[in-house]
């Protein structure tokens, strides 16, 4: 029986499935707070769903017709009682729309204010808003740009390669880099054709291209009465289609100097649309270790766990805290980096084949366990995994006292996990783990396209398969010795028994 929650939550509607939905009503229970999971008609026999206490169906398995419709959720909590949303990550939960629906309908929305979103969800407005505060930007336009000659001469000003970006952009979408000044008109009808269609909203604008970057984002936290705090940062350089598959906390490159730097530039930029709730700011860091202002993330990072491993704070219970108006219970000094943690996601897609998605059923599906190994997951063995979704099975995290020890971790734990049926990124996970140019540091967003390759894979199976063969044929051989000797002592002992018969 837990004890009656504190907070003015009693009651929390998960707007999203998954390992995201299990591990925030996880939380959520230890805070005595009550739990309401939706699902589709894809996820009837989810595991969230059947840790919730209660839950609706909200539509059949196509996002846009169940998680992605606002009012069905609403709805949802409408008819549970429920008084708040934790909207996770994905799905709705950078939608300003939603945020605004949600506060109509009166209800608590763990996450940041409509404004604050709507702010941020757009890279030109959120450069806007950091400029307030002087934070470094990549050379550029600050503005979108529509005209193609007048972007093409800011082009030959900024200096090429510069990348072309959508406002309204992610995951790489409406992205174009281009290398010389007779490929800019090309590449930016391109950029601008795949936004509209993308985003609905066509509108580019300029940067440099830094050649060689490394990817670094800094965990804030912010209250309703203007504390805001950062929980150091992440390091997401290992990436394929500019998506993250491994991260770590905190970085292996950034000094105490560029951590704060960084850290002060963080919550200035949460400060200038007066952030609540948890949310990431994002920086690209070049080869000089100078870094600049990429974008904000108005949610929970995929990549939290690292965080709360190093830090000790759990938080998706601070956001709840923070969501019922409650302040900050520690500030900017009481937080210090303990250890080293790193993640892998483990997607259903098949690295050999330009990880692309696979689908199957889980034949075998057995987690690995032990010291410093956590695993965050919605599956179990048996189960489908279903085309509608992103396709992200589990996440894999390990904590050590340093980064090799947290490495180390990972690839015993990687080996542990075993699962079959489909297709999944264990291999290339190991394959980044054993490499010289990421346990050295020495690396940046390119690890993929420098170093990756399907025979590497294809390579490290056949050494596995080498040194399995070899450790049976010395096993047989010590058995067949065993063997024989046996029967070497049992004629021995037969004929000491015989003598002493006569």
């Amino acid at each position: 029986m837990f004890k009656k929650s504190e907070t003015q939550i009693s009651k929390l509607l998960i707007a999203n499935r998954g390992e995201i939905a299990l591990r925030i009503m996880r939380s959520a229970k230890e805070m005595g707070i009550r739990t309401v999971a939706v699902f589709s008609e894809a996820d009837r026999d989810a595991l969230h769903v059947r840790y919730a206490d209660e839950a609706v169906c909200i539509g059949p398995a196509p996002s846009n017709q169940s998680y992605l419709v606002g009012e069905k959720i609403i709805e949802a909590c409408q008819e549970t009682g429920a008084t708040a949303i934790h909207p996770g990550y994905g799905f709705l939960s950078e939608n300003a729309g939603f945020a605004q629906q949600v506060a109509d309908a009166r209800l608590i929305l763990v996450g940041p204010s409509p404004e604050a979103m709507q702010i941020m969800g757009n890279k030109l407005s959120a450069k806007a808003a950091a400029l307030k505060y002087n934070i470094p930007m990549v050379p550029g336009t600050e503005e979108a740009i529509k005209d193609i000659g007048e972007a093409k001469q800011r082009a030959v000003e900024v200096g090429f390669p510069i990348l072309i970006k959508a406002a309204a952009g992610g995951g790489g979408k409406g992205m174009r880099i281009v290398e010389q000044v007779d490929d800019f008109e090309e590449q930016m009808q391109l950029a601008v054709s795949e936004a509209t269609s993308a985003f609905g909203d066509g509108a580019v604008f300029i940067e440099r291209y830094v050649t060689s970057p490394r990817h670094i984002e800094i965990q804030v936290l912010g209250d309703q009465h203007g504390n805001i705090v950062h929980l150091f940062e992440r390091e997401c350089s290992v990436q394929r289609r500019h998506q993250k598959v491994v991260e770590e906390a905190p970085s292996s490159v950034l000094t105490p100097e560029i951590r704060a730097k960084m850290g002060k530039c963080a919550v200035d930029v949460a400060r200038s649309v007066n952030y609540t709730g948890a949310g990431t700011v994002e920086f690209i860091l070049d080869e000089n270790l100078d870094f600049f202002f990429l974008e904000m993330n108005t949610r929970l990072q995929v990549e939290h766990p690292v965080t709360e491993l190093i830090t000790g704070i759990d938080l998706v219970k601070e956001q709840i805290r923070i969501a019922s108006g409650e302040p900050l219970s520690f500030r900017q000094d009481d937080l210090k980096i303990n250890g080293h943690a790193v993640e892998l996601r483990v997607y259903a897609e098949d690295p050999n084949n330009n990880f692309l998605p696979d689908i199957g059923t889980l034949k075998t599906y057995k987690t690995p366990k032990g010291n410093g190994v956590r695993v965050d997951d919605g599956f179990e063995q048996g189960m489908e995994v279903p085309i509608y979704y992103d396709p992200m099975i589990a996440k894999l995290i390990t904590y050590g006292k340093d980064r090799e020890e947290a490495i180390d971790r990972m690839i015993r734990a990687i080996e542990e996990y075993d699962i079959t049926g489909i297709e999944t990124t264990l291999a290339f996970g190991k394959f980044v783990m054993q490499h010289d140019a990421f346990r050295s540091g020495a690396f940046d967003t390119h690890f993929v396209s420098k170093y990756f390759n399907p025979e590497s894979l294809e390579k490290a199976d056949k050494q596995e398969a080498m040194i399995a063969a070899l450790i049976a044929a010395q096993l047989f051989d010590q058995k067949e010795s065993r063997q024989a000797g046996d029967k070497m002592i049992v004629k021995t002992s037969d004929w000491r028994k015989n003598r002493i018969k006569y």
